[in-house]
């Protein structure tokens, strides 16, 4: 997966983990909110992920600039 699939795959599993959280506190299901947590989590991962990815691609880009000018 590329590093911006990575976030908006992220990003949306954020937004529909607070939206199941949010559900399981009105209706009291303690399970739901449970679970909208655990997505929310999830999707902070995932733009972690894709963070990391441009950051790798980035360091490697100015490595390989650097032995082109050496």
């Amino acid at each position: 997966m590329s590093s911006t699939t990575d976030k908006i795959k992220g990003v949306a599993d954020q937004a529909a983990g607070a939206v199941k959280s949010g559900v399981g506190s009105v209706v009291g299901s303690d399970k739901m909110k449970v679970e909208g947590e655990a997505q929310k989590i999830k999707g902070k991962a995932e733009v972690a992920v894709g963070n990391a990815k441009d950051s790798v691609k980035s360091t490697a880009d100015k490595a390989n600039e650097a032995i082109k000018k050496w």
